[in-house]
């Protein structure tokens, strides 16, 4: 939990482990099929199994990574928790609270926090920052489908952020039009990797894209996935989780950052 391999962000760090499926997205978590090989936690997956708290070691390491973000003048981005959710409801408040703490005392560090659980944000953000949430929190909510979208586009559009995003990952069809009220900031498209992939059509894509371009949003591009169509056939060749992009289609070749905390 340190360089992320993530294209759209520079570190990873984890608090805790653990979570439970609650979105269509979550059908293939990768987090899940590594805890059961790697038994990162004692009692498994999913609810009612205790989260487990990663090493004080491990939470020492964005106070280093902001130390050198300082001397350097470059920010850094780090994503957190590719292990869990912020929001669960199964993780103790005390954790997060000791996440605020290390998020304020990191103020060249943008921390992307990424939810399926965008209900919770807005009032466990109040327990994490009485005084407001900080300018270095980005928050973001996976939206896979449109009933998500139109559930809780809503929702993060509510709560409490100065950059706010969704994370179309894995993008399993069209979002159709996009209610411009709820366009974010920024939006991060990707079709599914692993042996059970499920397909993501280029079209539904390009789609999204086109949208935010109209609306404004930074788009990144992070992958076809393994299994890319274009008009219900198989597109190119499969690059493992597609992430090659001198593979794609040129529309789709786009990879924007939000503009970075001041």
């Amino acid at each position: 939990m340190a360089e992320s391999t993530i294209e759209w962000t520079d570190f990873t760090f984890n608090g805790w482990i653990g979570c439970t499926r609650v979105s269509p997205g979550c059908e293939n978590c990768y987090a899940a099929a590594q805890d059961k090989f790697r038994g990162w936690t004692a009692e498994g997956w999913g609810a009612g199994k205790p989260r487990r708290r990663t090493s004080e070691s491990n939470w020492k390491q964005p106070l280093r990574w902001n130390k050198v973000a300082v001397a350097t003048g470059v920010r850094a981005r780090v994503f957190c928790s590719s292990l869990a959710d912020v929001f669960d409801n199964e993780a103790p408040d005390e954790w997060r609270t000791e996440l605020a703490k290390l998020i304020v005392s990191t103020p060249m560090l943008d921390w992307q926090l990424l939810t399926k659980r965008i209900g919770n944000a807005a009032r466990m953000l109040q327990g994490m920052f009485p005084l407001g949430t900080p300018d270095n929190v980005w928050l973001g909510a996976t939206i896979v489908n449109r009933e998500e979208l139109l559930r809780d586009g809503p929702k993060l559009k509510a709560a409490p952020a100065r950059v706010r995003f969704w994370s179309a990952e894995p993008l399993l069809e069209d979002l159709g039009a996009l209610p411009g009220e709820l366009i974010p900031d920024w939006i991060i498209i990707g079709g599914e990797s692993g042996p059970k992939a499920r397909s993501m059509d280029l079209a539904w894509a390009e789609n999204l894209l086109k949208q935010c371009e109209v609306a404004g949003a930074r788009v990144f591009m992070k992958q076809l996935g393994a299994k890319p169509q274009q008009a219900g056939e198989v597109y190119g060749k499969s690059s493992g989780k597609g992430a090659v992009m001198i593979e794609w289609p040129r529309p789709l070749r786009i990879r924007e950052m939000p503009v970075a905390t001041a």
